[in-house]
């Protein structure tokens, strides 16, 4: 079984999807784990320890100051004994807790105390998690390590619909089981990723941007993940969800953008999906710029960092395959000839965008390989395919350079 033998610590958090958190150890017992819970308090007001216990065939904890439990330290006992800790549902306010370093309960100390890898299934109302605090723990959690397995989009307790839907049960045992048994032609390897647009700010509330959503860019990194490797994906402001088993990074402008990528290094691959806005706003002010009788204000333009070419021409640290995209109107294939060359990466992958192709914001691309050996046209496929059958190539090119 996939993970016979696998001790996982569940804290589960308070929220409606906690009732999806039963199946989730009914089926980790399937293939073989040992899983042993935690409810907090909020927990507790949709599934009792009781049924937790019965599924899980070990005693539930729910209190910190249980004095049976703490006669040996049971909170730190919890917080080692076990090879994997996931957390299902994450709620906004234990997010919240792990972010700050706070301990008032169960399953916080737990959480504080603990040196285990941890994954997160974040689920709670989309406006909680669009939530700039939410945002900004999420990204705090990242930072230190810690993994996320969706949450997916659909509609909601609240008869709302978007993205805070806690990935089902069958979804985080996939996570959980890569965490253990990665596998594909990419194990042992770091990916890095961009993806999504910038927005270069012309004042607080306006700013520069274009019209990619990050499809095909999220669809790479899910690719590389699913092929074996660990994946950093740097992403600008999409309406997407973060790809399961992948550490996102967000960002906002062209800048933010390279410096997180030059944090993530060093990496195997650097895949550069994003469509970065080529200028900013140099002027750009604090104030929102307001009509002036007609006057147009005077905004100064001026050249971001080129990532691509920036990262391709390190002396240390650069990565062994670098892969550019190309998003062109006209002229593709030779635009990409000229960029591959200017750039100094190894491969560029070129497709249209201009209006009737329907590439930026849908489903479907086709794409031109364009390396020093030759162009490669490939049929129209999903975002899905084409990141597969990219990430297949580039295994095959590490493995044939002997990497």
């Amino acid at each position: 079984m996939a993970l016979s033998g696998k001790r996982i610590l569940l804290v589960i958090g308070g929220g409606i999807a906690a009732y999806k958190s039963l199946d989730l150890i009914r089926r980790l017992r399937e293939r073989g784990a040992s899983v042993r819970c935690i409810l907090t308090a909020g927990a507790q007001h949709f599934i009792t320890p009781l049924a937790a216990s019965a599924i899980s065939g070990q005693r539930t904890h729910t209190d910190l100051f249980d004095r049976e439990d703490e006669a040996d330290i049971g909170h730190i006992r919890l917080a080692r004994d076990a090879d994997l800790v996931v957390v299902a549902p994450a709620t906004a306010n234990l997010m919240a807790k792990m972010a700050g370093g706070h301990a008032d309960d169960l399953a916080s100390t737990v959480l504080l105390a603990t040196t285990l890898p941890i994954l997160l299934a974040p689920a709670m109302n989309v406006r909680m998690w669009l939530h700039p605090a939410t945002q900004r723990n999420l990204a705090t959690l990242q930072a230190d390590g810690i993994r996320t397995v969706g949450p997916n989009e659909g509609a909601m307790a609240e008869a709302e619909t978007g993205p805070g839907r806690m990935a089902e049960p069958l979804e985080i045992v996939a996570a959980i089981e890569s965490r253990f048994a990665p596998s594909g032609p990419l194990v042992g390897k770091h990916v890095v990723v961009t993806s999504g647009p910038t927005h270069e700010p012309i004042d607080p509330v306006r700013y520069i941007a274009n019209r990619s959503s990050g499809k095909q860019g999220h669809a790479i990194a899910r690719a590389a993940a699913a092929a074996g490797a660990r994946v950093t994906l740097v992403s600008g402001p999409v309406d997407l969800a973060d790809p399961a088993g992948v550490t996102t990074i967000h960002v906002e402008s062209a800048r933010e953008m390279l410096d997180a990528v030059e944090t993530a290094l060093p990496a195997d691959i650097g895949i550069f999906a994003a469509a970065v806005a080529d200028w900013r706003v140099a002027n750009a002010g604090e104030q929102k710029i307001k009509k002036n009788n007609g006057a147009l204000p005077n905004l100064a333009l001026t050249e971001n960092p080129d990532i691509l070419a920036t990262i391709a021409r390190r002396n240390e640290g650069r990565p062994q395959l670098m892969i550019g995209f190309a998003a062109e109107t006209e002229n593709v294939i030779e635009h990409a000839r000229q960029k591959l060359a200017k750039k100094g990466c190894d491969l560029i992958v070129a497709n249209d965008v201009s209006t009737g192709t329907g590439v930026m914001g849908g489903d479907s691309n086709t794409v031109h390989l364009v390396s020093p050996a030759g162009v490669e046209t490939w049929p129209t496929l999903s975002k899905t395919d084409v990141a597969r059958k990219l990430i297949e190539r580039l295994g095959q090119m590490m493995k044939g350079a002997g990497q």
